[in-house]
């Protein structure tokens, strides 16, 4: 929702309202108009430009510590924790931290994993390939997620369901109705730092070649790693790689879909699969702003941010900023300038390679094993606004004979 106080008043955006959509034409008018725009929460830029200078500017730090707070959540387990994921931290924990978990998301060493990807991606398809529907999100896109999480974290694989039920919960925490998702996100959180525990008991008494005992080593070696930060750590990586990884494979078959060329291109040229998936999260992506906070008074591009100020990036109305790219339109056969999906700077993405590799091997398996794919009603979506997808969607297609 957007209102405007008089005639060539500028627009302001409840950032809050559920049905609010960042990516709806009151937005694209406001990114006409300027490079911002005032929101309940702060300013929102909108402009591609902007949006990569702010996001690279050390005056501003990752705005989401103060999250919970100005949801009215001021204590309890779900504020603690928040405070202490790499989302809030600054500086050299933030640094620390982050230099610990980076040898596990190298690219040569996701890449090393693309067959597994492969193979499970094609377990699945075959799975409801014959019978000419699925519900996407349930049958392929948590299933596919959770279980490349179980993977890269040494996980057993058939604990997938509970970490997948836990991940989902803790989703909420990016909802903007979060004030009232406490006693879920809470329940998920104590249930997942409980299982975490164990698993890193476990590795502590019987080491592996996995994730989490490369952590536990580094509990006691070099730079150190607490066992409550290792807790908190594990329990953020699950939770944020299946949620969003889910999220955006819904979100990227939601799009392709919107153009029936792109899918049948896809199939075709398999190969297209990294650059689709660049493609729909610039136009598509299931984080819808990205948050930052002033650290002093700063003065932006004519806009005067104080010390504490907030502003947000929608990801969308940047990735299709007619000032940065002539024809903004939907094509995974273009190079475009980079879009913010992952954000940018000290807080980019630590597992954007994992994101990538994984949906750049689904999507165009999708696209062969799925032809003539089409919406199978309106399905069940979240709000368009915070971090956004499907929580259901059916889909029916032209079925494969089997063998």
């Amino acid at each position: 929702m957007s209102h405007v106080t008089g005639v060539d008043a500028p627009p302001s955006f409840d950032l809050s309202d559920p049905g609010f959509d960042v990516t709806s034409p009151p937005v694209h008018r406001a990114r006409e108009r300027d490079w911002y725009v005032e929101t309940n929460w702060g300013w929102a830029v909108l402009r591609h430009a902007e949006a990569g200078a702010l996001l690279r500017d050390r005056r501003f730090r990752q705005g989401n510590a103060r999250w919970p707070e100005q949801n009215g959540i001021h204590s309890g387990l779900f504020h603690d924790w928040w405070a202490e994921t790499l989302l809030s931290l600054e500086g050299d924990d933030h640094a620390r931290i982050r230099r610990l978990l980076v040898p596990a998301f190298r690219k040569r060493t996701i890449e090393a994993m693309r067959p597994r990807f492969q193979a499970l991606a094609l377990e699945l398809v075959e799975a409801f390939a014959a019978r000419g529907t699925v519900e996407l999100v349930s049958e392929f896109a948590e299933p596919y997620a959770a279980r490349i999480i179980c993977v890269l974290l040494g996980l057993p694989e058939d604990h997938w369901r509970q970490v997948a039920h836990w991940a989902d919960d803790l989703g909420a925490s990016f909802s903007i109705d979060v004030g009232n998702q406490v006693p879920r996100i809470e329940a998920a959180l104590d249930g997942l730092l409980g299982y975490v525990d164990e698993v890193v008991a476990d590795r502590t008494a019987h080491p592996r070649d996995d994730l989490v005992s490369d952590l536990v080593r580094a509990t006691t070696e070099g730079d150190r790693l607490s066992r409550d930060e290792l807790g908190v750590a594990l329990v953020f990586l699950a939770f944020a790689g299946m949620e969003t990884t889910r999220n955006q494979l819904a979100l990227a078959v939601q799009t392709l879909l919107r153009h029936p060329d792109q899918w049948r291109l896809l199939a075709q040229r398999p190969e297209l699969g990294g650059n689709a998936v660049e493609e729909v999260m610039r136009v598509n992506p299931t984080v819808t702003w990205i948050t930052r906070e002033a650290v002093e008074d700063v003065d932006l591009f004519g806009l005067h941010v104080p010390r504490g100020g907030i502003v947000q990036v929608l990801s969308h109305s940047a990735g299709t900023d007619p000032h940065a790219m002539p024809d903004p339109a939907f094509d995974i056969t273009e190079e475009r300038p980079p879009h913010h999906g992952f954000g940018a700077g000290v807080h980019h993405c630590l597992g954007h390679f994992v994101a990538r590799t994984d949906m750049a091997v689904a999507l165009p398996l999708l696209a062969q094993w799925l032809p003539a794919a089409e919406p199978d009603g309106p399905g069940e979506w979240l709000p368009v606004s915070g971090n956004t997808g499907a929580v259901r969607f059916p889909i029916r297609f032209t079925p494969r004979a089997a063998g």
